[in-house]
């Protein structure tokens, strides 16, 4: 508990930099609002489609009593609505950090530079984040389908769907913030991989307090410039950095 604790604080202390460093957290904004924008859109079509979403997926009920047909109906727009949200949240990091790389690039940079670590020789490269941003957006499908199946449960499954979802979810958005600052000390995915599973509780409560942001509304654009500073502290904690806390 008290490392989820640590990992939910570099999220906190990524929101200090908004009174240390201010123009530069309103400049990662813009990729966020840009993102969100789009990502929005999407969910009032989903809105204004499901409906007959929902019946189209439940053709089986249509001969069913008009009650028991509504609650299965209910049942799957919540287990769509479920996977939406999960891939949205998945899909809006993924973007942003597509689009924003340059403006987190500036805030990571700044995080290290202000703990005393200023230059580093090992560039990210817009492919290497385009590839990245495939990859998050591929995990962030299959924990989706997963959440919509889970979702079809009765009773639990509308509260089982969102826990597995932000979990999981949680877990690769932390994998993927994390991945600039540890990479540009010449960390290939193997070695990441191996310091995150190493501290697995820190890195999963830094991942579960940035998604839990996500969710709020507006939440995820004013988060964003804070989880990319957070992201860094994290990473510099994993690799046992001083004024960070060494790595257990």
């Amino acid at each position: 508990m008290r490392e989820l604790l640590r990992g939910a604080g570099m999220l906190v202390r990524g929101f200090a930099y908004w009174g240390r460093r201010p123009g530069l957290m309103l400049l990662g904004l813009v990729p966020a609002v840009i993102a969100a924008l789009v990502l929005l859109g999407g969910l009032v079509a989903l809105a204004a489609f499901l409906p007959g979403l929902t019946e189209a997926l439940t053709p089986f009920a249509d001969g069913w009593p008009s009650l028991w047909a509504t609650v299965i109906r209910i049942t799957v727009g919540t287990a769509v609505v479920g996977a939406a949200l999960v891939l949205v949240a998945i899909s809006f990091t993924a973007l942003t950090l597509l689009i924003g790389d340059p403006f987190y690039e500036r805030i990571w940079r700044a995080v290290e530079a202000d703990r005393g670590d200023a230059s580093f020789d090992m560039p990210y490269g817009f492919w290497r984040s385009v590839g990245d941003a495939l990859s998050l957006f591929g995990r962030g499908v299959l924990i989706a389908v997963l959440a919509l199946i889970l979702g079809f449960i009765p009773v639990v499954g509308g509260v089982l769907s969102a826990i597995v979802g932000v979990t999981l979810t949680g877990w690769i958005v932390a994998d993927e913030l994390t991945s600039r600052a540890l990479s540009a000390r010449g960390l290939g995915p193997a070695e990441r991989k191996a310091l995150r599973r190493g501290n697995a509780a820190r890195v999963l409560g830094f991942g579960v307090a940035t998604q839990l942001c996500f969710l709020i509304p507006l939440g995820a654009v004013v988060t964003m410039p804070s989880s990319v500073a957070g992201s860094t502290l994290l990473a510099r904690s994993l690799l046992g950095r001083p004024g960070e806390g060494a790595a257990p």
